[in-house]
């Protein structure tokens, strides 16, 4: 995947889970999925990050909405 498409793709997992997290807030849901994707940075095969940093973003929000921040 070339880097404009994994951006277009996080851009759209932005979209997604502001969209089903409305109560967490746009800019903590963009904060939270940067961070997952400066975790592969670096990754040698590229065409699965942001499936990777969806999963680890839905993640991190769900145990923030539960009470637990540092997940």
């Amino acid at each position: 995947m070339d880097a404009v498409k994994e951006k277009q793709a996080v851009d759209q997992v932005i979209e997604r889970l502001a969209g089903r997290f409305p109560e967490f807030g746009r800019i903590e849901v963009e904060s939270v999925v940067r961070d997952a994707v400066a975790n592969f940075e670096g990754a040698p095969v590229r065409d699965f990050v942001p499936v990777l940093v969806e999963r680890s973003a839905k993640d991190r929000i769900r145990q923030h909405l539960l009470g637990n921040p540092a997940a």
